[in-house]
Parts: C-alpha cells; sequence; structure tokens
C-alpha cells in the first residue's frame, strides 16, 4: 500500500494572530509561512510524488503551489475531509480567550466527547479524515502501484488525529501529538498495519529551544504557530 506524506500548511496569518481560524474564508499565509511553502519542493525533492490531495482552505492551497509549480505534470485534487476542524461558534476567535471556556477542558482531557458548539465533533473529525486516507490509498494503489508516495496538504488536528488513528491510539491521546506548521509527517499503509515514519518533522530544531507553553500544558488547538 502507499506512503503518505502529511504536511500541515505553513504558518497563517491567524496562526501569527493568536486565532482560531477553522474554515474562515480568506487566512492566508504570513510572510514566514509563504516562505515555509517555497522551500517545499526542496525538501521533497528526493521523493516520486504521484498525487496531491489538499483541503480546500486557502493556506492548504498556497503551501501546495510551489511543489505544483516545480513539478508541472503533478495536480492537486481537492478533498473537503481533510479541511479543518468545523470549530463553529469559536472560529475567529482568540486562543486567549478560549482557555477559560469549560468546553477547552474537555477538548484538551476527554477529545472524544469534544463538539463544538454549532460545528462539529472531535470524533467526527478524525473519522472524516481517516475515510478520505483509506479512500485515497485504494485510488493510488490502483494508480500508481503499491510502492506510491502521495502527499495530502491538511491542518493541525486533522494530522494530529490521523496519526493517533495510525498508531491504534484513542482520540483522547491525540493532544500529546504536535505538528509544527509546514511540518512533514509520513505514514506508510500495509495489509496489516500503518507504520509512522516521521513524525512533525521540519527539519529545524529551534522548535525544542524552551519556551512559554500554553496554560497548565494544554495543547494548541488547531496546532499553534509553531516555533517564534
Amino acid at each position: 500500500m502507499p506512503t503518505l506524506i502529511l504536511v500541515r500548511h505553513g504558518r497563517s496569518t491567524a496562526n501569527t494572530e493568536g486565532l482560531l481560524a477553522g474554515r474562515m474564508p480568506g487566512i492566508a499565509l504570513d510572510e514566514r509561512g509563504a516562505a515555509q511553502a517555497a522551500a517545499l519542493p526542496g525538501r521533497l525533492a528526493g521523493l516520486p510524488i504521484s498525487e496531491v490531495v489538499t483541503s480546500p482552505l486557502q493556506r492548504c492551497e498556497e503551501t501546495v503551489r510551489p511543489l505544483l509549480d516545480a513539478r508541472p505534470g503533478l495536480r492537486a485534487h481537492t478533498d473537503e475531509r481533510i479541511g479543518e476542524c468545523d470549530y463553529g461558534d469559536w472560529s475567529g476567535r482568540k486562543l486567549a480567550e478560549l482557555k477559560d471556556e469549560p468546553l477547552m477542558e474537555i477538548v484538551q482531557a476527554h477529545p472524544s466527547a469534544a463538539a463544538f458548539p454549532g460545528g462539529e465533533s472531535m470524533r467526527a473529525m478524525q473519522t472524516r479524515a481517516a475515510e478520505a486516507v483509506r479512500e485515497w490509498n485504494a485510488r493510488v494503489e490502483r494508480d500508481h502501484g503499491a510502492d506510491a508516495v502521495y502527499l495530502m496538504c491538511s491542518h493541525g488536528d486533522i494530522i494530529k488525529s490521523l496519526v493517533a488513528e495510525a498508531l491504534g491510539l484513542h482520540l483522547d491521546l491525540f493532544q500529546r501529538i504536535a505538528v509544527e506548521p509546514c511540518s512533514i509527517t509520513a505514514i506508510r499503509y500495509t495489509r496489516l498495519r500503518p507504520f509512522l515514519l516521521r513524525l512533525g518533522d521540519t527539519g529545524d530544531f529551534a522548535s525544542l529551544v524552551p519556551r512559554e507553553e500554553p496554560p497548565a500544558g494544554d495543547a494548541a488547538v488547531g496546532g499553534g504557530a509553531g516555533a517564534p
């Protein structure tokens, strides 16, 4: 079965403003995010990528554009199932304000029970994304062979949930996973089990430098802005 390269979109204007963007339109890459996207073709130069699948949101489309420009024969397919979690009424709000919402404790400690007001549950988010991966695995293997490599550009919570699913972790543990903007996560699928080959690889160790963490060790909902 194929190897899936998961790329989180580059840093966005919402990331730097501390906003939970969700599915809001018009959220673009910031200057650093654009530079991260421009570097992506070089980072992936050795990989024979057969297909590119992207979330329909602008920040993901902007992230894969330099890769598509560098490989004229490659085109992007849009799949709404790997789009950002629908945070509903939380969309567009400051993360600093949301930390005091009672639901945030559930999101952090028991995400399988979390459902966003006016939006979707985190269980539904993981289910739709995993279904998309399974369908694309079959399609890519059919069209390009069992050893094919393909890429999906998606969002922090989506990628974390897919990693948890691949590792057989309960969704309640997915907040222990972190993926930086424009990081690369690789999962090789086989008939019996997936193998996690890379997790949140940026090629930059700046993110490991100790810095101020979210309150009480909370995970960054939506994925965070990455290293300063």
